[in-house]
C-alpha cells in the first residue's frame, strides 16, 4: 500500500486530539514529547497536523515558520503504518505549508540511527548541513543529530 491512491486526509491538529497523538508519539519513539510540548505548539501557533487514514489518525507533524525561515520539528507516522508512503506525504505537506507560510528554507533534526528518515529527507531533496552532538536522549546517554536543510521557493 502507498499513499497514492489511499483515502486519506491532511486535518489541522486540535487541543482534543492530544490523546490520540500521545498514543502515536508514544508508541514511535523511544522518547516521546510530552502533553505539554504539544500545548504549547498549539499555542505558538505553529503548523500542527494529523495525518489521518480512513478516519483514523495515525500520524502528526508540527512546524514552525519565521523569518524565512522553517524547521520540521516533528513527524510521526504510528509504526503499524510505516513503510507505505505515509511520512513522505506528510512530509510534503508540511514543505507546502513551509512554502505557504513564507519560508525559503526549512530546517530539521534526525537521530543519526534513524537510517530510514534520512533516507526518506534525503529522497525529498533535504541536504545535511551539520551535526548536534548530543542532541537526543537516549538509552545510554545521548545521541547526534544530524541538521538537514531543503532550500523552497515560496508560493506567489
Amino acid at each position: 500500500m502507498s499513499a497514492v491512491g489511499v483515502d486519506y486526509e491532511l486535518m489541522r491538529m486540535q487541543y482534543g486530539d492530544l490523546p490520540n497523538v500521545l498514543k502515536n508519539e508514544r508508541r514511535s519513539y523511544s522518547h516521546p514529547w510530552t502533553e505539554g510540548i504539544f500545548v504549547d505548539c498549539l499555542n505558538s501557533g505553529y503548523e500542527c497536523w494529523l495525518f489521518v487514514l480512513e478516519g483514523r489518525n495515525v500520524g502528526h507533524s508540527i512546524l514552525s515558520i519565521a523569518a524565512g525561515e522553517s524547521h520540521l520539528l516533528n513527524v510521526c507516522i504510528h509504526p503499524d503504518f510505516q513503510g507505505h508512503g505515509f511520512g513522505r506525504a506528510l512530509v510534503e505537506h508540511m514543505l507546502y505549508r513551509a512554502r505557504s507560510g513564507g519560508a525559503r528554507t526549512v530546517y530539521l533534526e534526525v537521530r543519526t540511527s534513524n537510517k530510514v528518515a534520512y533516507s526518506l529527507y534525503e529522497g525529498l531533496g533535504f541536504n545535511e548541513v551539520g551535526v548536534r552532538r548530543d542532541y537526543y536522549p537516549a538509552f545510554v546517554g545521548r545521541e547526534d543529530a544530524l541538521v538537514l536543510a531543503k532550500e523552497i521557493l515560496p508560493v506567489d
